[in-house]
């Protein structure tokens, strides 16, 4: 009996991989002077080279509102919804949560599970879809390559209005 559990322990152990990769992600969402302000309701999705979705990471929106009210507004998210987001039932376990606040956030999406854990080897980029009610619309794209090769590789860039500064970590 003890020899059994120690032969499954050493086989578990060979089965899991040494490093997971990671795609880590700090997003600025600015603090805007304007008469009304709404939370921008974010996308955050991976594309293929043919601008195809690869891979759906995280959508940020009113999850609370009675009667998933909030959920009428993501179109609005343009690229997104006719890209994939009207073909999702949400809200969506691990992809759907809460707006949030001015301000930097980091996320990080691991390779071991979840969308990534089956995307294959390649170039892809980033996409982060920000739309804000009696506001403005924007995307950003960030490239990137999966898995990263070696060291941990960072990508930059910097939206004009509805995102600030997005900053991509590749981690092996």
């Amino acid at each position: 009996m003890q020899l059994r559990y120690s032969f499954a322990l050493a086989a578990a152990t060979v089965a899991l991989p040494g490093h997971a990769a990671e795609l880590a992600l700090k997003l600025e969402i600015p603090r805007l002077a304007v008469a009304e302000y709404h939370r921008p309701y974010v996308a955050i999705w991976v594309e293929k080279a043919d601008q195809s979705v690869a891979a759906n990471l995280a959508v940020w929106y009113d999850v609370k509102m009675k009667n998933n009210e909030g959920s009428k507004w993501l179109k609005d998210m343009r690229a997104w919804w006719r890209k994939s987001g009207r073909d999702l039932a949400l809200p969506a376990d691990g992809l759907s949560s809460a707006t949030r606040a001015p301000g930097e956030h980091s996320v990080s999406f691991s390779g071991a599970k979840g969308p990534l854990a089956t995307l294959p080897a390649g170039d892809y980029q980033l996409v982060i879809e920000a739309a804000r009610e009696v506001g403005g619309r924007e995307v950003v794209k960030v490239p990137f390559q999966w898995p990263a090769k070696a060291a941990a590789a960072t990508a930059t860039a910097k939206g004009e209005h509805e995102l600030g500064a997005v900053s991509l970590t590749v981690k092996p």
